[in-house]
């Protein structure tokens, strides 16, 4: 194949990948995911050529066309991909902020649906230890025993432990969230569920006389772990909410506008079910002082509070910027 026939034949899908180059590069509103995988496969087609010709025609214009051609694509690619982590990064210092303040009473309302269950189990083990068999799943009720609470600390696999709770935690909240569709029915069951479980193995404990001892290896990861967990559920109320009163929109319209929502809180609390499983895999079950893990509890939740209040101020502070 001589110059002429390679340019003739391959020139349409250069002045393509031209005009998507320039296209892109006015702004993400033109990025679809046809441009995208259009882009690619002429990006690719493109860095063969510019192979092809450096092999065959090394000194001739055509391959010092490809390789800026070549190269701008490369170039653009490269710049989309630095965007994205800064996306990323935006997304989680701020952005999931602002849609957890605005949803900030859906939240408040899964946390309040595991206090009502966690305080009733509480009252109904209080009054007497043996109810916790007809509360619990049997697997719990029976292997607990407060006596031989923190027997084993030091002697378990961290890492694996902390991949095991993290991987059930993210399921959890998974399932919380998407019990939005069931009108929200699911998701208050298992707000509620887990607020029987936790409370009533609470009063097993107070009866005891162990409730120092029980929150000490609650509250560490527990801060962290139920914020996200409230926060999943809340995404999940807020979809069923919706879907049950669509107001004048219909059920599907909100369903998929309630879901984009829905899904950005849900991603939002990945990194706090990684941080909550780390330190219920690593510091939790360690050998270390009650004391201690009342500390680690103190910094989560100053830590909590930072991230919110952090993320809050640059909330505003981009809203200002925006306003001016």
């Amino acid at each position: 194949m001589d110059v002429k026939q390679f340019v003739k034949q391959h020139r349409e899908d250069w002045k393509r990948l031209e005009q998507l180059i320039t296209m892109l590069g006015k702004g993400r509103n033109l990025i679809t995911s046809d441009n995208i995988i259009k882009y690619n496969q002429l990006y690719q087609k493109a860095a063969q050529n510019l192979s092809y010709s450096q092999t065959y025609f090394e000194h001739h214009e055509v391959t010092l066309y490809l390789n800026g051609l070549v190269s701008k694509a490369h170039n653009l690619l490269y710049k989309d991909q630095v965007s994205s982590v800064k996306q990323i990064r935006y997304f989680f210092s701020t952005k999931f902020i602002g849609l957890l303040l605005e949803q900030w009473n859906s939240v408040m309302i899964a946390m309040l649906l595991f206090a009502i269950g966690g305080v009733g189990s509480f009252l109904a083990v209080m009054n007497d230890p043996l109810h916790i068999y007809s509360i619990l799943p049997q697997e719990i009720a029976q292997g607990v025993d407060p006596q031989k609470l923190g027997n084993q600390d030091g002697a378990v696999d961290s890492s694996l432990m902390s991949a095991s709770i993290m991987t059930n935690n993210i399921q959890v909240a998974m399932l919380a969230f998407a019990g939005g569709i069931t009108f929200g029915l699911l998701t208050v069951y298992l707000l509620v569920y887990n607020g029987i479980i936790i409370g009533a193995l609470a009063a097993l404990f107070w009866h005891y006389d162990k409730s120092y001892d029980f929150w000490a290896y609650i509250v560490p990861h527990g801060m962290i772990e139920l914020t996200a967990i409230f926060i999943a559920g809340g995404a999940g109320l807020l979809m069923g909410y919706k879907l049950f009163v669509p107001g004048p929109y219909t059920r599907g319209y909100q369903l998929k506008q309630q879901a984009k929502r829905s899904v950005q809180l849900l991603l939002g609390t990945i990194p706090l079910f990684v941080i909550a499983g780390m330190i219920e895999g690593f510091i939790t079950p360690a050998a270390i002082s009650l004391e201690a893990k009342y500390i680690v509890a103190f910094f989560t939740v100053i830590g909590l509070i930072l991230y919110i209040v952090i993320g809050k101020l640059k909330l505003d502070k981009t809203t200002t910027n925006f306003d001016s």
